[in-house]
């Protein structure tokens, strides 16, 4: 949603899909569907349909202050290439005036997601491989390439030394000044870091936390800024802020006694305000949102990652990059 309250997403229609897809992922997170998913603009109770590429499915990520908004549409296009149920290709959009328009992708990638737009017009996401529906990226895509597209003008933004076919390289989210965030591989592909793109730096390495091999920037201000996810080997998370050139953990900033564990960092705003995803003592998922005290009030010191059951292990490591997907942790127990 922007300022003016008009929101954006994907939605199902009574429409059955010709091709048998599940573009949007629902029959895949377990939802009962047959209806293609088509893109939406909502504004003052109304929600209008936005156009796809000539294809039957597509969805819209973001919306910035002046109403374009971010996301992918499918073409006409059968792609070879993907496995069952995906058949179309699908690009990365931008529409304006609720008029699409195709970004170019990487090379010779067929398909590719916009994540993320700012109030410039300016997009980031990736492009890469159609694959089975990755519930990380909430797309049939391997994202090999993160990019940022200018208008017509398409910049890679390089990688952290993997090819993407491990955790994946894509850019989640970028400020208004074009510093953009987001996550990938490291030679081997093993790992995964969170990065910071600037026109003058290039692509850094942001890091992890001590004892964490993965990590995700999720969320930038004007400032600067990062905040994200740091993951260890057995998939247990903590939400990082990385300021000053400096990740800290942000559960060592909670005052005492606090009920929450923040478990990941989605966004955060220019009075460095931070929302995301917490846990309490019995596991329970709550939204929280965490501002900045200048007062004398003790931290809880707490720097390890709580460790979390089983099941919710496995779903967070289906579903990283942690940015695009917090929604999806209400089921954490």
């Amino acid at each position: 949603m922007n300022a003016f309250v008009q929101a954006v997403g994907e939605a199902e229609t009574t429409t059955p899909d010709p091709n048998g897809e599940d573009f949007c992922g629902f029959k895949a997170l377990g939802l009962p569907s047959s209806g293609t998913c088509r893109p939406f603009l909502w504004q003052d109770g109304v929600m209008t349909r936005l156009p796809t590429l000539g294809g039957d499915n597509g969805v819209a990520n973001q919306i910035n202050n002046l109403g374009d908004a971010a996301g992918a549409a499918e073409n006409a296009a059968p792609d070879l290439a993907c496995p069952a149920p995906q058949v179309l290709q699908f690009k990365p959009v931008v529409w304006e005036n609720r008029v699409v328009r195709e970004l170019p992708t990487f090379g010779g990638d067929t398909d590719g997601v916009a994540f993320a737009i700012n109030e410039s017009g300016h997009a980031v996401g990736a492009s890469g491989d159609c694959s089975t529906f990755n519930s990380s990226l909430l797309a049939s895509l391997v994202p090999l390439h993160a990019l940022l597209w200018e208008g017509d003008k398409m910049t890679d933004l390089g990688n952290l030394g993997g090819t993407g076919h491990g955790f994946g390289n894509v850019a989640l989210n970028l400020n208004h000044k074009g510093q953009v965030v987001g996550q990938s591989d490291l030679p081997g592909d093993k790992k995964n870091h969170a990065f910071l793109w600037t026109r003058e730096t290039g692509m850094r390495d942001l890091g992890a936390l001590p004892g964490d091999f993965l990590s995700v920037g999720s969320g930038i201000n004007d400032q600067g800024d990062v905040v994200g996810v740091s993951v260890n080997r057995s998939f247990n998370a903590r939400a990082f802020l990385f300021h000053d050139g400096t990740m800290t953990d942000l559960n060592t900033l909670v005052p005492a006694g606090s009920p929450l564990y923040l478990l990941l960092a989605c966004s955060i705003d220019s009075s460095v305000g931070i929302v995301g995803v917490a846990l309490t003592g019995t596991g329970e998922a709550h939204g929280y949102l965490a501002t900045p005290s200048n007062g004398a009030t003790a931290a809880q010191g707490v720097s390890s990652p709580v460790v979390l059951s089983g099941d919710a292990r496995m779903q967070l490591r289906r579903q990283l990059p942690l940015g695009r997907v917090a929604a999806r942790f209400t089921g954490i127990r």
